[in-house]
């Protein structure tokens, strides 16, 4: 093969020319490269016997150099990224500086130019990770893992890399479970968190990592992993509010393009908007993934609980500050009232820390009432509802204090109703005529609570008049008994819908109080599926036409549908209640007490309900809600119904044990800080009149003649000229003694 002329002309000078020539034609260049790469070996022999050594820099432009080339000449450099690891690997702690950083850099070049795999590169850094003492090498090799792991799931999941992956840092957190010093499985904490945080990770297997390492002996790793399960869905919530940048006006950018200059740079500027706007649009419509929380993800919760309790809470010889203690002590609590588990020893442990001197004791407050549910014995919540009141309700006690232990009570309470006596709730009613204002707040508030779910224990003032109607209906609280779901509010659904039928028979003519469904209603129905479609035409969907008068119900067969009575009409159902009263009237004239039994509603069994329907049940419990706290009268008897019971989806706020905050004293300056608070970003107060004036003031005749035409002055300026001395002698006298009124006056 005869050798090109290019390689003979060119003179190479340094390593980045030849760097550059090698790129454009590798064959020519195939001895000089040789060449370098005879001095890479001798050098790397130089460095591996004294690593120490003090040309490291002419060692990291021949590594750098060969980074970018090696993969033009796979066949000669088979040995070199293995020679980079092992590198690395052995003699990470008396290298340069410089040198480390150039190996990490070139390896991660050579998993770009897919020259080593990903596991290749990631079994380099672990060890070096958890082994070095430096902590600019463990920032750049933690940022380097968490980078390619992120690349390598762009598109679609790289499951071998990742469960690759995750068997490293399952193996790094097992290595030091029972060692207290080992702090070897506190980077696979942060490499977990991190890559949960950005979606990368969001199976079960991370969240078993996470779970193992919170039994670390480590207090570090422990309390890592625990704030994990605490706090990490909130801290993705927020990552994700703030990558949503602000949106694009591609009306704006197009406008200063076309009245500027056009340049390449606008020109970018431009296509990058359009690229934003379109990358907006298409998340827009892009479905949003099932995401669990951590904490549904675990495949034991109870033996979790059970293995955190034991572990960490209930042995006398762990040396864990109150903090860690406390973080463990929530998530417990957490699991137990979000799976509702059954442990049992957590409530005698936390009887010790519910006094008011008690550090945080606010917080270990909150652990209680997270840990209630319906599920646990009333006998064993009771004690500590009766040491809060004891501790914290009492006439010795300060307002805050008071506040805060009758807002506790209300929390356990709203998830275990049965854990308060009757004797013991009038007697915290009573602090409802207190004079501070967060413990008046917290007795009402509980007095709220029980008219809702268990009236009877209120006295008959405190009931209400809405509690003491709803009383007949209402079920005895039981333990153990779980109410059945139903749809909440489904009855406002159903009346709405019956008075919208009445409408629409009385404007065809009809008579409204007959009931049933005719076909064209449910054709209305079916063809309002979505909740933002248009009405669609009757003649157009096919159907077969029945009489209006007959009702359409889903039953098992046709026999059964016309043997079942139909509804009674408003007027039919008053003349039969009449009659009912009449036939149960004794000859004495007294009435015979006869319990007639409400029947259920079938709406929901005989309908299929559509998304324009449950739109329209929302806005209608919204409207029953509003009228229920505005106290509207009639409606809000009408659409009285239940509470709907506290669920422990989401942990209990400190900031609602704690009640409204007070203000102290403060001085002068303090207040006026905070009345400025709110004034940030708006206009002063004043009078529209004198803004007004300063804009636009009136004008003299003389800025008024400037700004006049000049045809319509040149007559005044023709006649001025023509003024005689004796004229112009008349006119300068009058403006004179004009001028001595003016100053007399003053």
């Amino acid at each position: 093969m005869v050798k090109r002329k290019r390689a003979g002309l060119v003179k190479v000078q340094n390593l980045p020319m030849l760097q550059n020539l090698i790129r454009r034609d590798p064959p020519s260049y195939r001895e000089e490269f040789i060449l370098q790469y005879r001095h890479y070996e001798s050098q790397r022999d130089i460095f591996m016997s004294q690593p120490d050594g003090s040309e490291s820099e002419t060692f990291c432009e021949l590594v750098g150099f060969m980074s970018n080339v090696c993969s033009s000449f796979p066949d000669l450099t088979q040995e070199f990224p293995n020679d980079l690891a092992q590198l690395l690997l052995k003699n990470h702690a008396v290298l340069n500086y410089d040198l480390r950083e150039k190996l990490v850099q070139s390896l991660v070049l050579l998993r770009n130019k897919d020259v080593i795999a990903s596991t290749t590169l990631l079994q380099t850094l672990f060890p070096v990770l958890t082994a070095t003492q430096s902590k600019a090498l463990r920032t750049q090799i933690y940022t380097t893992i968490v980078s390619d792991i992120r690349n390598a799931n762009t598109k679609t999941r790289n499951h071998r890399l990742n469960k690759t992956v995750q068997a490293v840092l399952f193996g790094l957190v097992e290595a030091g479970k029972n060692d207290p010093a080992s702090t070897s499985g506190l980077w696979a904490v942060k490499l977990t968190r991190e890559l949960w945080k950005r979606r990368v990770w969001d199976d079960a297997r991370t969240v078993e990592i996470m779970k193992e390492a919170s039994l670390s002996a480590n207090g570090k790793v422990m309390s890592g992993s625990v704030r994990f399960f605490l706090g990490v869905d909130q801290e993705m919530e927020e990552a994700e509010d703030s990558d949503d940048g602000d949106d694009v006006n591609i009306g704006k950018v197009k406008h200063q393009a076309g009245i500027n200059k056009k340049t390449n740079k606008k020109k970018r500027k431009v296509d990058r908007a359009y690229a934003t706007l379109k990358k907006q649009q298409k998340n827009k419509n892009k479905p949003n993934p099932l995401n669990f929380s951590a904490l549904h993800l675990l495949h034991d919760p109870q033996g979790f609980a059970e293995n955190l309790f034991s572990k960490h809470l209930s042995r006398s010889n762990t040396k864990f500050k109150i903090e860690q203690k406390l973080l463990v002590l929530q998530l417990v609590s957490r699991l137990i009232g979000l799976h509702k588990l059954s442990v049992l020893g957590i409530y005698s442990y936390l009887l010790k820390y519910l006094s008011p001197r008690q550090r945080d004791v606010t917080h270990f407050l909150a652990c209680t009432a997270q840990a209630a549910h319906d599920l646990v014995p009333p006998d064993v919540l009771e004690p500590i509802v009766k040491k809060i009141a004891d501790e914290f309700v009492s006439e010795g006690v300060a307002s805050e204090v008071a506040t805060a232990g009758l807002n506790s009570i209300r929390e356990i309470c709203a998830r275990a109703p049965l854990a308060m006596n009757t004797t013991l709730l009038q007697d915290l009613v009573e602090y409802k005529g207190s004079k501070d204002k967060g413990v008046m707040m917290a007795a009402r508030g509980l007095i709220g609570l029980y008219r809702e779910i268990a009236p009877e224990m209120l006295k008959k003032k405190d009931r209400g008049k809405s509690a003491s109607m709803g009383m007949k209906d209402h079920e005895t609280l039981r333990f153990g008994i779980e109410k059945s779901g139903e749809i909440e509010g489904l009855e406002l659904l159903e009346e709405w819908k019956e008075e919208q039928r009445r409408l629409k028979r009385a404007e065809k003519g009809l008579d409204s109080d007959v009931e049933g469904e005719g076909l064209e209603e449910v054709e209305e129905d079916w063809g309002a599926w979505e909740a933002g479609s248009d009405d669609s035409d009757d003649d157009e969907t096919g159907w077969i036409n029945v009489d209006s008068d007959h009702e359409i119900e889903i039953s098992d067969s046709e026999d059964e549908s016309e043997k079942k009575p139909r509804k009674k009409s408003k007027k039919a159902g008053e003349e039969e209640e009449e009659k009912v009263t009449k036939d149960s009237e004794t000859p004495n004239g007294q009435l015979i007490d006869e319990e007639i039994e409400k029947k259920p509603s079938t709406f929901a069994t005989t309908r299929i309900l559509t998304p324009a329907d449950f739109a329209k049940l929302a806005e209608l419990r919204t409207q029953a809600g509003l009228d229920k706290l505005l106290g509207n009268g009639k409606k809000a008897d009408k659409h009285h119904t239940n509470r709907t019971p506290i669920t422990n989806e989401d942990a209990v706020d400190v900031l609602a044990i704690q009640g409204p905050a007070k203000r102290g004293k403060a001085d002068k300056e303090a207040r006026l800080a905070v009345a400025a608070e709110g004034r940030e970003g708006r206009d002063k107060f004043g009078s529209k009149k004198g803004k007004h004036a300063e804009k636009s003031h009136s004008t003299t005749n003389k800025e008024k003649e400037r700004k006049k035409n000049f045809l319509m002055t040149v007559r005044k300026a023709k006649g001025k000229q023509k003024r005689s001395l004796v004229e112009k002698r008349r006119v300068l006298r009058a403006h004179v003694e004009k001028q001595k009124k003016a100053a007399r006056k003053h």
